[in-house]
């Protein structure tokens, strides 16, 4: 697989994701090597960029599944548990590429929940009218403070939008109910890891 060019940087900032931290796992590596390297990979993304205030670093960590492809995140971290910085960093990137392959549903999806759960749209804090190319905006910035923010309010505005958006598929006809389900349970999911973040218990 093809390393992105790095870009230069101050010695005092955290190594952005390479390339490379996947290539040991591929074939027959012991699963429990590979959880504690996407454990310890996870926590280096997390912990790492949320201490940084540079703007490079959260476009980086923002564009990591269109540069490695979210099927090789997926290989890392898919396995890992809700309550685990892995497993939330897996939730949000997959998220973040249903808002960006499917806009105008995610849209529309959103509209129909948000006047039925006022509370989770200001949390979330996407624009009105939340059309598609505001929902890909706000989904990108709510990713971004994973190196600008706090991880749980990156959490948190994450759990809201998957609440509205799982409310409104249960108010439309399109979405089944496994649609439904699945959403609102990524909602709570990450909803719960919030709340471990605050507690200072989520690693």
């Amino acid at each position: 697989m093809p390393e992105p060019e790095p870009a230069k940087r101050q010695h005092h900032r955290p190594a952005p994701f390479r390339a490379s931290w996947f290539e040991d796992m591929e074939g027959g590596t012991d699963p429990a090597l590979v959880s504690e390297a996407a454990d310890r990979a996870a926590a280096v993304l997390v912990r790492g960029a949320g201490r940084s205030d540079d703007a490079e670093v959260a476009e980086r960590l923002l564009h990591l599944a269109d540069v490695e492809g979210i099927e090789t995140i997926a290989e890392v971290w898919a396995g890992s548990p809700a309550d685990s910085l892995a497993g939330c960093l897996w939730r949000l990137f997959v998220l973040r590429s249903w808002v960006h392959r499917e806009p105008v549903r995610a849209s529309h999806e959103y509209d129909a929940g948000r006047s039925r759960v006022p509370v989770a749209e200001v949390v979330a804090g996407v624009a009105d009218p939340p059309g598609p190319d505001e929902l890909k905006a706000m989904v990108d910035q709510v990713l971004r403070g994973i190196a600008t923010g706090d991880f749980a309010d990156v959490l948190l505005r994450a759990s809201a939008f998957a609440r509205v958006v799982a409310t409104g598929r249960a108010v439309l006809s399109e979405p089944s109910d496994a649609d439904v389900r699945r959403m609102l349970g990524l909602a709570e999911q990450l909803g719960a890891a919030a709340r471990l973040e605050l507690e200072g218990r989520l690693a």
